[in-house]
């Protein structure tokens, strides 16, 4: 899908604040209503636009200790793959994963209240599934980027 310039910034002014009415985005964009109405129909039809949603304040629920946790299996077999996968989707804890390349298969995110949280997850969520080999976690110490905006 191509994009001009007001779609890019239509984009952006969404990904900031999603709960922007159409008639406050089409004053930003000099735009009409309907015009910024059908553009964002459109953005959402093709799937650009996945789905809305409210980004909350980790220290607020208490889920501000964040682990970034590299994960190996035991072989490369498909079945391994695919179940690990299946599995790791179940983990609320989890709130990103990745298959990457490297000395590693999966980098996992996870959000818990604190150490004994995190150990607790390890002993009766991660490490009950089956062919994981090896794990090795890295504990954040600042948050010095965290966004969901995507420039076009």
């Amino acid at each position: 899908m191509q994009f001009d310039e007001t779609d890019k910034k239509l984009l952006l002014f969404l990904q900031q604040d999603c709960k922007q009415t159409t008639k406050e985005l089409s004053y930003k964009l000099g735009l009409s209503i309907t015009a910024v109405y059908e553009r964002v129909r459109k953005l959402e039809n093709n799937g650009v636009i996945s789905k809305y949603v409210a980004i909350l304040d980790k220290t607020k629920i208490d889920k501000n200790f964040i682990i970034l946790c590299h994960v190996k299996l035991t072989q490369h077999k498909k079945e391994y793959v695919l179940r690990f996968e299946k599995e790791v989707m179940t983990l609320d804890e989890v709130t990103e994963c990745f298959h990457v390349s490297g000395d590693y298969d999966y980098i996992l995110k996870i959000c818990v209240k604190d150490m004994e949280d995190y150990r607790n997850f390890m002993l009766t969520k991660l490490t009950t599934i089956q062919h994981i080999a090896s794990t090795q976690s890295s504990f954040t110490i600042s948050e010095v980027k965290n966004t969901t905006e995507l420039v076009l």
